[in-house]
Formats: C-alpha cells, structure tokens, sequence
C-alpha cells in the first residue's frame, strides 16, 4: 500500500480505522483497511465494482462483521459514545405514480403519529427547517417518485443531517444525477463540510470532481492500494493498473 497523504490526528476530531479486514466465507472482501479521516475533511472512496467500497461503508455503519478497530474521537465527546453517523444509500427507485410525498417521508422517519393522519403544522416547520440546510424547501409536497436524480438526492441528504451527524457517509451520490446536479450537489457537501465541521466520506465512479473537491482520495481493491490528494491519486501508477488493467471500471 503506498500511503500520498500521511497526516497524524493528534487531538484533533477524527474517525480512525484500523487494521479493518472482512471475510464472507474463506473469500477476502477487505484485508487490513487503515485509514484517518479528520472532522472538516471530505474523502473519497474509489476502486473498481466489487473492490469492497460498499462493504467497508456498512463495516463504518456495524452493518457487516469485520475484524479491527472503528473509533471516533473528538474533543469534548464522552469516552466510549458512539459517533452520530448520517447515511446516503444508493438513490433508490420510487414508483412515479406513487403519491407519497417529502413531506410524508419525513413525517414517517421522524415522526410518532400514522402518517395518515397528516403531518401537522409542527412537523411539517420541521421538516423546512431540514431542507433548508440542503436549499430544498420548495420540494416539500412535492412526489417522491417525482424528484429529479439531483432532488432527491438532495432530500436524502436533508433526511441524514437530521439530527446532525459527526459523520456522513454517501454511498454512490452523485449516480443518476446530471452534470449540472453533479457540480450543484457537490458545491453543497463542501458547504455542509465546512459549515458543521463533519466528516464526509462517499464513494464514486466520478472521478473528474475530486481534485476540486476532495481532501483525500482513498483507492482500494480489496485492501488499500493508495492514498492522498486527489492528483497524485488519479495520476499514480497504482490508479492505472487497478483501472486499466482489466480493461476499466
């Protein structure tokens, strides 16, 4: 593994994975994955289909066994307290003629009341507020299965910074999303990057982004090939035989 970005945490916020290694039968998905990623900071998560990205995101998420450390640490948080960690799936289909709204996904993650009964007044000033934080307050009553790649992904967004989270992870973002919703949804994560101060961490086939946007860039297949600033990533030879070698992504 060569490591282009070698940066120690010191007592700043950071999520630390360590040693990190997932098996699915004698089969080695992950093998000892390490890796920092400090609060502020946006990575990316890149190798080809099947290298074992979104199995490291639900390792992060305690979705998937795995051997290893996962730690969190910041200044202030009470030892042992488990991170808040926000979660972006990949975008999922919703039938066009289905009448559920924004509004009443909201209502249903976030609420107690039978989304039949109606959101109420109070929920609904909730649920703005929430998509104010992503510039989405006129996609409140708007159809689920009528938003756009960029708009619902903006919704989701809005859905996993509610409460706020130390951590957020997107697996995929900015797939079925249009070249103008790339740079609009991008612009926005390094918004709500600097604005908390969180963590992001997302995967993507996009790589033509990163340099503007990303901290660091992580390559892996099925372990960690290499690491750092998004040029000397996208430019190192460990990038062009993971990538050219079987002919592309």
């Amino acid at each position: 593994m060569k490591d282009l970005h070698i940066n120690g945490c010191g007592d700043s916020c950071c999520l630390k994975i360590q040693n990190l290694s997932v098996k699915i039968g004698k089969d080695d998905i992950l093998k000892d994955v390490s890796l920092h990623i400090h609060c502020g900071e946006m990575v990316a998560l890149i190798g080809p289909n099947g290298a074992g990205k979104s199995t490291l995101l639900k390792a992060i998420l305690g979705q998937r066994e795995y051997e290893g450390v996962v730690s969190f640490s910041a200044p202030g948080l009470r030892h042992k307290r488990a991170p808040r960690i926000g979660y972006v799936p990949q975008s999922p289909a919703f039938d066009p003629g289905d009448p559920v709204s924004v509004l009443d996904l909201f209502a249903c993650c976030m609420g107690k009341r039978p989304v039949f009964l109606g959101a109420g007044k109070k929920m609904e000033e909730k649920v703005l507020r929430c998509l104010e934080r992503v510039h989405g307050e006129e996609l409140l009553h708007k159809r689920l299965g009528a938003l756009s790649g960029g708009e619902l992904q903006r919704v989701l967004l809005a859905l996993a910074l509610e409460p706020l989270p130390n951590i957020l992870i997107l697996d995929e973002p900015l797939s079925g999303v249009d070249a103008e919703g790339m740079g609009l949804l991008m612009d926005m994560l390094d918004e709500i990057r600097k604005k908390y101060d969180l963590s992001i961490l997302m995967t993507t086939h996009d790589f033509d982004m990163l340099p503007r946007y990303a901290d660091q860039v992580v390559l892996i297949n099925h372990g960690l090939v290499c690491q750092g600033s998004a040029e000397a990533v996208l430019s190192s030879e460990s990038f062009r035989q993971v990538f050219h070698r079987k002919g592309g992504l």
